[in-house]
């Protein structure tokens, strides 16, 4: 075997390695954005949910109720806080 064959050998190794760590960063960058919004998703909708919680809490002796189900529970999840305070303006 010549010296230009391991050469050649030897940086095609090295492409191939260089190819698979790219191939590695692009994969986990393409896993970790929706990783990223679904835990904001869920930290959302833990949050919005304590807040209808307490708002059930306290409001219920000045009369105001936010019924909790599958659809204050999305708007909860998706809009957060905002979203809450947009359902208490809404149903009272």
């Amino acid at each position: 075997m010549g010296l230009d064959m391991m050469f050649d050998r030897e940086a095609g190794i090295f492409l191939c390695y260089v190819a698979g760590l790219a191939l590695i960063y692009i994969f986990g960058k393409a896993l970790l954005v929706p990783i990223k919004r679904l835990a904001g998703l869920i930290i959302n909708g833990v949050i919005g949910g304590v807040v209808l919680a307490v708002i059930n809490l306290v409001g219920s002796s000045v009369g105001i109720s936010i019924p909790i189900n599958l659809i204050t529970a999305l708007l909860t999840g998706l809009l957060g806080l905002p979203g809450v305070i947009f359902m208490t303006l809404l149903l009272e």
